[in-house]
């Protein structure tokens, strides 16, 4: 998929004080699209911003976000997912620049409905936040 347009509905699904769907450029657009000078603010948005990318299929944000110390070299994406929705089921400050969220993201693959549940950590190192791992849920 590619960049949504700006007005679109933001993949991530977050939702305005009226319960109405954020647009993309007023939500993760601005951090996808923008990385060099408006970093994610927080762990979540960090996170939502994240499962945006994969949406969109942007590995340069995915890469530039993922912490050194853990990045993979390269990154594949499976040209017949769907992503159908992210849920974010808490976050939590585990240090001064620390955090972990807990999400559980859908899609679907080949006919296949798959759920992602994953508590994911990250780190903030010079006013920037990383996604450093995670452990996935049963």
């Amino acid at each position: 998929m590619a960049h949504p347009e700006p007005t679109d509905a933001c993949p991530c699904g977050q939702l305005n004080v009226r319960q109405k769907p954020l647009a993309y450029a007023d939500c993760c657009g601005r951090y996808v699209a923008h990385f060099d000078t408006t970093p994610a603010p927080d762990a979540p948005s960090l996170m939502r911003s994240r499962y945006t990318a994969f949406v969109c299929e942007q590995a340069d944000y995915l890469q530039a976000t993922w912490h050194p110390s853990t990045r993979p070299a390269a990154l594949d994406f499976d040209p017949g997912t769907k992503w159908l929705g992210l849920a974010v089921r808490s976050h939590r400050a585990t240090g001064a620049d620390r955090a972990e969220v807990e999400f559980v993201a859908r899609y679907r693959v080949g006919g296949r409905a798959v759920r992602l549940h994953e508590t994911s950590r990250f780190v903030r190192e010079g006013g920037r936040w990383f996604y450093v791992d995670g452990d996935i849920r049963g």
